[in-house]
């Protein structure tokens, strides 16, 4: 199913396939997600660490990742690109989907697909966190890589520094009405913040590429 989505435009129901799309002016507050839309299986508390299962590899899936402590390190422009490099990479080299993003100043938020996503979303983080750390030290970001190395968990001995929080929150996307549900959240994340008025001036958003404009990502909206 394709279709674009107007994200400024206020309240227009648009017939698309299985499902009547509402969408909402900037000021609008975010629809509530229904709490057992998704799945999650606990499989214990290590360390303050949860796991999120995936029950179907190839669905789309909502999750979040988010630097270590909340640090604002995606203030910075080479930062940014560094995420969106790595993104644009495992969308024409690999076997990623990326359908909306958003990148806040502390954190990201996705909404992917992938035959094997946790071991993409694994790989992301694992080549950013090394891109990341060679920026910042470029840049001489002391006081933020001592913030990275003062909250590294207790565990990780086999590092200096902790670049992203452990796990990624994966919620499994069911149906259309939940996908625009989180396309949603994602979209008006940064107006919610106050940082802008309108969706589409986010520059690191897809509310660009569903307005119809160019984005700084490309992205795939054929969803199931």
């Amino acid at each position: 199913m394709k279709f674009r989505l107007l994200v400024p435009t206020r309240c227009v129901g648009i017939e698309c396939g299985r499902a009547s799309v509402l969408h909402r002016d900037a000021g609008a507050s975010s629809t509530a997600f229904p709490r057992g839309a998704w799945e999650r299986e606990l499989t214990g508390n290590i360390m303050g660490r949860s796991r999120y299962k995936i029950y179907e590899q190839q669905a789309p899936h909502f999750l979040t990742c988010t630097i270590n402590n909340w640090m604002p390190i995606f203030t910075r422009p080479a930062t940014v690109q560094v995420v969106l490099d790595a993104l644009a990479y495992r969308q024409e080299q690999r076997d990623l989907k990326i359908h909306a993003y958003v990148i806040l100043e502390n954190h990201l938020h996705l909404i992917a697909q992938s035959t094997a996503l946790a071991a993409e979303i694994s790989s992301f983080k694992s080549w950013t966190a090394k891109r990341l750390l060679e920026v910042l030290k470029a840049q001489g970001a002391e006081r933020v890589l001592r913030q990275l190395a003062f909250y590294k968990k207790a565990h990780k001995k086999d590092r200096e520094y902790q670049v992203w929080e452990e796990g990624s929150h994966l919620q499994q996307i069911q149906n259309d009405e939940m996908m625009l549900q989180k396309m949603e959240y994602i979209h008006h994340n940064p107006v919610k913040r106050g940082y802008v008025d309108n969706p589409v001036h986010w520059r690191n958003s897809s509310a660009r590429n569903y307005a119809g404009e160019d984005g700084v990502l490309k992205i795939h909206t054929d969803w199931f």
